[in-house]
């Protein structure tokens, strides 16, 4: 957390002398790609020491609230970012005092991370501390090493994980069918601003989904279990994306944005808390950074996949359908492979127990 911020730190300032010094766009970019890959290290060194922070009891609960924090920092940032836009002229020296603002805000986290003891998020370690060399191989003999425990001894972990990319891959798909309905359907093909605002319409909605699901999903997992309430996301999916999804009309396109905010969040909330309860504490970093891979992978392959296949109006049956079909296989399935594996640490026994 503190060196990662601070590498960010120093990464923002660099994006911004790059900004003033009119470099070309490729290594602006390249040095933004940067900046923005190590939030990935982030967020799994977030995941894998919340259970050292709050109880298993309270691990669903943590990550409700934890992503909804992060909306509403993202949310702030951005209205920071627009009201200093509006204060200053528009041009690259704009830009610049917008990226070194963000590299302060990063240098403050860093500062709120060294107050943190070392050894209290974890993992337990041996004190000594390799070299920079030893630790880069040693990095990627842990990958190995945490790939070869989440499939020999953490079968939930599988199963959440299998679960929570296949609906992340879903979620991608109707994301890049809702943009191409918003620029071409639901509003005239000259008119980009109004398929922008449409856009940022069904995204809000969608955020208002996010957050119904950390409101909701702590009480659902008591009463259903972390399984029964991925299980009942899945398939909810399955029945009102075609239902509401077919007709390719705006209103019920909002209504689906805000179910899949629901279904999709509470899809992570579950699998975080099974990665967190059922990995061991030496291995847990490593499954998580595994899991952030394979969550931005099935993103980026839907809007791939998406893109092959879509008419340009959005407007495909065959999509729809589709997706709804690999959301009831994934329910199905998942399903079935909860029945057959015993229930992991904090995960009631049948749905009526409650924690």
């Amino acid at each position: 957390l503190q060196l990662g911020n601070l590498a960010r730190f120093g990464l923002g300032l660099a994006t911004a002398g790059l900004l003033l010094a009119g470099a070309p766009e490729w290594l602006f970019f390249a040095a933004a790609l940067l900046v923005t890959a190590l939030n990935r290290f982030i967020l799994a060194g977030l995941s894998a020491s919340l259970p050292r922070v709050v109880g298993s009891g309270e691990l669903v609960t943590a990550n409700a609230v934890s992503p909804t924090l992060g909306t509403i920092a993202a949310a702030a940032g951005g209205g920071l970012g627009f009201l200093v836009h509006q204060l200053l002229p528009p041009g690259r020296h704009a830009d610049a005092v917008l990226v070194t603002l963000a590299a302060v805000l990063y240098l403050c986290a860093a500062l709120s991370a060294q107050r943190i003891p070392p050894d209290l998020l974890g993992p337990a370690q041996h004190p000594d501390r390799p070299s920079l060399r030893e630790a880069l191989s040693s990095a990627g003999r842990g990958l190995l090493a945490g790939v070869r425990h989440l499939v020999h001894d953490c079968r939930p972990a599988v199963h959440a994980l299998a679960a929570v990319t296949l609906a992340r891959f879903c979620y991608g798909v109707l994301i890049v069918v809702v943009l191409m309905l918003s620029r071409y359907t639901f509003n005239s093909p000259d008119d980009s601003a109004g398929g922008l605002a449409t856009l940022g319409q069904a995204v809000g909605v969608s955020a208002v989904g996010f957050f119904l699901a950390a409101v909701v999903s702590p009480w659902c997992t008591r009463r259903l279990g972390l399984s029964g309430w991925m299980t009942v996301c899945l398939a909810s999916a399955a029945v009102f994306v075609p239902a509401l999804g077919l007709s390719f009309a705006e209103v019920p396109a909002m209504a689906a944005a805000l179910l899949l905010g629901v279904v999709t969040q509470g899809t992570k909330i579950c699998a975080d808390t099974v990665v967190q309860e059922s990995v061991e504490d030496e291995y847990r970093g490593r499954v998580f950074a595994i899991y952030d891979v394979l969550f931005n992978i099935s993103f980026v392959a839907a809007a791939g996949v998406t893109a092959l296949v879509l008419p340009l109006d959005g407007r495909s049956t065959a999509v729809v359908a589709g997706v709804a079909a690999v959301y009831a296989l994934g329910a199905a399935l998942y399903a079935r492979a909860a029945r057959r594996t015993p229930p992991h640490h904090g995960e009631p026994a049948t749905p009526a127990t409650t924690r």
